[in-house]
């Protein structure tokens, strides 16, 4: 009876996690609609935003005389955005972006720098020794365009100030539900997408370099606020997917304890049985 008695208390804690993973599934699964709806309706703003600025600077001064995040240096040093989700049961998200970013920063002959947003990517580069020049945590499910200005406002002013000649972002693209891509897209500087410009006819008031150097720092305000909200829609759909994996884990692991269980108990009447046959055949 003590083996059915474990199998028991067995079930019974599995049947717990199952419970408590069924939860999870389903607080992720709200949260990853709402980040969805976020991330995807700014995808839109970022193409049209690309698109403008490509018509401006074919518009605008010589190469020579352009905003400050727009030219282009030799590269000596590199800064890498590296944006992780802040929690863990996420499967190989968080592993598949910091081995992303470790391999390419690895691969560069430029020194390379590291701003860190999200506990998952610090608590890693941290025990590599990577040189981090910033910390961002505790965002949350829900930012706005204020709380990820500093990060940006970062990279502007270090750029702007030669401190580095270029900068890339390390993030988690929302595919769909099951699939989420860690991307490596460079942010500075700046370089025009010809092919969406469609060199159109505007109207700028007072004129479009101007217009121009208003922009550009926007555009990079807007694609990391863009970017954060991508890798929380990826974050909690992640979740979702590793904790609908474990419930169903949990599950059939316990349709096998309490095939377990079964058997056992029928094993132990059996022996019963057994013992009362054999005092009863002893006795007569």
């Amino acid at each position: 009876m003590a083996n059915t008695r474990a199998i028991r208390q067995r079930i019974k804690g599995v049947q717990n996690t199952a419970k408590i993973t069924r939860a999870m599934e389903m607080i992720a699964s709200s949260k990853m609609r709402k980040a969805q709806e976020r991330g995807l309706a700014g995808r839109p703003y970022s193409e049209k935003i690309r698109q403008v600025i490509a018509d401006l600077a074919a518009m605008s001064r010589p190469v020579s005389e352009t905003h400050p995040l727009l030219r282009q240096r030799e590269v000596k040093k590199i800064a890498i955005v590296h944006i992780t989700p802040e929690r863990g049961l996420i499967g190989g998200l968080d592993a598949n972006l910091n081995r992303k970013t470790a391999a390419f920063s690895l691969q560069q002959k430029a020194t390379v720098s590291m701003i860190l947003v999200g506990r998952r990517g610090i608590d890693y580069m941290r025990r590599y020794g990577r040189e981090i020049k910033a910390e961002f945590t505790k965002l949350g499910d829900k930012p706005s365009l204020i709380d990820t200005l500093p990060i940006s406002r970062i990279i502007i002013e270090e750029y702007s100030a030669g401190n580095v000649d270029m900068v890339y972002v390390a993030y988690a693209k929302f595919v769909n539900t099951i699939r989420q891509t860690p991307m490596m897209e460079q942010i500075l500087p700046v370089i025009p997408d010809k092919s969406t410009g469609q060199t159109m006819d505007y109207i700028f008031e007072p004129d479009s370099t101007s217009v121009l150097d208003r922009l550009l720092p926007r555009f990079v305000e807007s694609e990391i606020y863009h970017m954060i909200l991508e890798s929380i829609a990826s974050e909690q759909s992640a979740r979702m997917v590793a904790m609908r994996n474990a419930t169903d884990s949990a599950n059939e692991l316990t349709d096998a304890l309490t095939l377990a269980y079964f058997k056992a108990r029928q094993e132990s009447i059996t022996n019963e049985l057994l013992d009362i046959v054999g005092g009863a055949s002893a006795i007569a």
